[in-house]
């Protein structure tokens, strides 16, 4: 039997996964499960190309993330009957004040976690019950919670203070910024790359169906987007982004909203899919001809750009700026449209390199470099996941 990594992101509806070699973490299969309680279907990748792609039908369709692991599971007996689950590595959303790098999890870290799921109402229920799955399913196995929030955590204090009495501070109401997994990918590529001696004073936009900007400097998260939540910031598929919270206040003493109410207009009915009130894809958006889904991707791009301004005055200047994620990769009108007349920034796009999705899509004289790096989170799980399954002992 040959020992593997692997790795777990649930979501609220789905669960990505990976199975990495446990030695040289070389990546063996990928997929994911969508559609949980309603139309699951189970779709798998092995080199880049499709193994499986099937719906998941009949009374034997998981309904919840104990089913949809049963369901991965037994896909990977199937196709690597020789492989033993040594180690499993789950991105958590949130970790609070207490959790400052990636931690293996026994039941006390499993309570811990459990009091910041009204900080990440979307995800991070959704994540534990990843955890409570595998635990299940691999009781032998080390489990490692990986924080998107752990390569925020040396901000500067002015960065992750909010203008409130210092107590509230100190009970943890503070900025804690997320998509870390995807920054510090990001920063181990470039280095890779041999492009850090050009990245002192970096930019980074994780652009996704969740979407946020990070400012590093010298491999070093110094500002995010982000903040006390995963709401903060930019517009998203379906959350809002940054908002006055005199909004809020309004919204429940005029209307009448409920915190629930709330909860679900901010995280689940905003962002893209409530401007355009069309789709939380941005696809969709550009393939649309309604005027509302051209004002969303006009806001959006507003927003972007107005991040990516306020990010290089806290560097006071730029040296790069990288786009990644499932927009950031892929969405070539997009990119331009976020990137053109910024040479007040230093700033030049070649169009011909942003249309085929170059490396580098900057011009070779633009003073700021700009690439399109694709991320994964899974990767920077299975690493953290090792490190930390080679030191810790095997559940009793």
């Amino acid at each position: 039997m040959s020992d593997v990594i692997l790795t777990i992101n649930a979501g609220s509806s789905s669960i990505k996964f990976s199975l990495f070699s446990s030695d040289a973490l070389r990546e063996i299969i990928r997929g994911q499960i969508d559609g949980l309680g309603t139309h699951p279907r189970l779709v798998a990748r092995e080199n880049g190309e499709k193994v499986v792609d099937t719906a998941l039908e009949g009374e034997t369709a998981p309904t919840d993330h104990t089913a949809g692991v049963a369901v991965i599971l037994e896909l990977l007996r199937e196709r690597h009957p020789d492989y033993a689950v040594v180690a499993v590595g789950h991105r958590i959303v949130h970790g609070g004040p207490d959790f400052e790098a990636p931690v293996a999890i026994d039941d006390a870290v499993l309570d811990r976690l459990r009091a910041y799921n009204p900080l990440a109402p979307l995800h991070q229920p959704h994540n534990l019950s990843g955890v409570e799955a595998a635990r299940k399913a691999f009781p032998d196995a080390v489990q490692v919670a990986c924080f998107d929030t752990s390569f925020h955590r040396k901000h500067p204090w002015v960065n992750d203070t909010f203008a409130l009495p210092k107590h509230f501070y100190d009970e943890g109401v503070r900025r804690y910024g997320f998509h870390g997994l995807s920054y510090e990918y990001i920063v181990a590529r470039i280095h890779e790359l041999g492009l850090a001696e050009d990245s002192h004073r970096l930019v980074v936009a994780h652009l996704g169906n969740g979407a946020s900007m990070c400012a590093i400097q010298n491999g070093v998260s110094v500002a995010s987007s982000m903040g006390f939540t995963a709401l903060d910031g930019l517009p998203m598929g379906t959350r809002c982004g940054q908002i006055d919270p005199g909004v809020l206040l309004y919204l429940m003493t005029e209307r009448g909203m409920s915190p629930d109410e709330l909860t679900r207009l901010l995280y689940n009915e905003s962002g893209l899919k409530g401007l355009s009130g069309i789709s939380n894809d941005m696809r969709d958006l550009e393939a649309s001809s309604s005027p509302d889904a051209a004002a969303a991707l006009d806001y959006f791009v507003f927003r972007v750009r107005r991040e990516l301004g306020a990010l290089a005055a806290v560097l006071q200047g730029l040296d790069a700026v990288v786009l990644t994620g499932g927009i950031g990769e892929n969405a070539a009108g997009v990119r331009h449209r976020i990137l053109h007349d910024e040479d007040w920034l230093g700033i030049s796009i070649d169009p011909e390199r942003n249309a085929a999705s170059k490396l580098r899509i900057s011009t070779d004289a633009s003073p700021v470099k700009v690439y399109v790096i694709p991320t994964n989170e899974e990767f920077m799980i299975a690493r953290h996941t090792a490190r930390i399954a080679a030191d810790a002992p095997s559940p009793a």
